[in-house]
């Protein structure tokens, strides 16, 4: 390998401030903030906006809404076609 060509690799805690979660993984991110760790050493920090622990998919909190009516444009669109009857002669 070349030398001076390649960042930093080395350990970084990203903190998630809005859900108050923390992990401690290997990273080249740049930062000038540090923190104490639980092992009682001090790691470089860097601040997330959004994480698995306060991101809506991963929290089961993720609402999916069908706000242009699609679906219901699409059902009036085949609605009195053989293709709807036949599935609702299928369904019974």
């Amino acid at each position: 390998m070349k030398k001076g060509i390649h960042p930093t690799y080395r350990e970084v805690v990203f903190q998630d401030a809005a859900a108050n979660f923390s992990f401690l993984t290997r990273s080249s991110v740049e930062t000038d903030d540090t923190i104490q760790w639980t092992d009682g050493k001090e790691y470089p920090l860097y601040k997330l906006e959004i994480s698995s622990a306060s991101h809506p998919f991963f929290t089961g909190k993720m609402k999916l809404l069908d706000t242009t009516g699609r679906v219901q444009k699409f059902q009036d669109k085949y609605k009195n076609t053989k293709y709807a009857t036949k599935a609702d002669g299928a369904a019974t």
